[in-house]
């Protein structure tokens, strides 16, 4: 029963993580290939997140189907591969924090968001964004490191994350630590939301009704934040069950986590934001439906049975 039961949650993830990454590669062609999109700051944040999830969600995938054929990989493959898999789980959730305060400064400091967020230092952000992402796995590779022979490195294991967190208190220095991330990012989500509330009550006219989108895009942002800090539940869940010492029912409760959180979060996120925005959905039209509107705008050419051709009398009036 148990057998049946990953070969039904495994054959049920490539089902559903494939569609999702061709939606997102889709949705990376679309901002390549509009110019109008690259030139604001909330496209170019988006497209972010795009990248990260894609490639996070194929090496999940990758780590999840090695769980299933009982691979054991060298460690020195399986700690760098951790690493930019954690860095890669963080990249989307800081990055969508930023979008919320693209947001507010949008709506409470307008004249300003052209100078703030051009398209120079909002590439600067973002690549302070990737930065910041690598510390905390970085950190946690620097206290492995202190406590680990160099023998270690050339055995082979089931590669997750656990490997890197050999001590207790090491496990619950990073639970503390996501724990104030997470306090830090309710905070600022707060003081964004706040803020432009007060100044869609304040506004009128057209000011009110771009702080009320404003609003609505805050709230957008909250959605995809919460499903992306789910995938947070996941480890705790898992040391508990592998404390029971029963892989099997590790490996079924590994797959639902990665169905539920890993998947669910990082293919909702986009497509909510993806499908609501109405630049980048007529964008998306264009492209998904198969018609080149381009060709529609040049005169139809008529066949040649139905083209008159002048005779020469009608030739002799026009030279006239």
């Amino acid at each position: 029963m148990t057998l049946s039961c990953l070969h039904v949650t495994t054959a049920l993830a490539q089902v559903i993580v494939w569609p999702f990454i061709l939606v997102d590669l889709f949705m990376l062609l679309v901002y390549l290939r509009r110019p109008v999109l690259r030139a604001e700051a909330r496209y170019v944040l988006f497209a972010q997140t795009l990248y990260a999830d894609s490639i996070f969600l194929l090496l999940t995938n990758f780590g999840l189907i090695s769980y299933y054929v009982n691979l054991l990989v060298p460690m020195w493959f399986c700690i760098p591969l951790c690493i930019v898999m954690d860095a890669l789980a963080q990249v989307s959730p800081n990055i969508i924090l930023v979008m919320c305060l693209e947001r507010y400064v949008a709506v409470c400091m307008p004249l300003r968001h052209v100078n703030i967020f051009t398209p120079q230092r909002t590439i600067l952000i973002i690549i302070i964004v990737w930065l910041l992402s690598f510390i905390r796995p970085v950190v946690d590779l620097i206290i492995f490191l202190t406590y680990i022979a160099e023998s270690y490195f050339y055995k082979s294991t089931s590669c997750s994350y656990e490997v890197l967190l050999q001590q207790d208190w090491h496990m619950l220095m990073r639970g503390n630590v996501y724990i104030l991330k997470l306090v830090f990012t309710v905070l600022i989500l707060c003081f964004s939301y706040g803020s432009i509330m007060l100044v869609a009550k304040r506004a009128s006219g057209d000011n009110r009704q771009a702080a009320s989108k404003g609003q609505r895009t805050m709230l957008l942002h909250v959605l995809q934040l919460f499903f992306c800090t789910l995938e947070a539940v996941s480890p705790f869940i898992e040391a508990r069950i592998l404390e029971m010492r029963d892989i099997n029912l590790f490996l079924i409760v590994r797959y639902f986590d990665f169905l539920a959180f890993h998947i669910f979060s990082r293919a909702i996120s986009p497509l909510i934001y993806g499908f609501r925005d109405e630049k980048f959905y007529s964008a998306l039209m264009y492209y998904a439906c198969c018609k080149c509107n381009h060709i529609s705008s040049h005169p139809k050419v008529p066949p040649k049975w139905q083209v008159k051709y002048p005779n020469n009398k009608e030739l002799e009036n026009t030279q006239k």
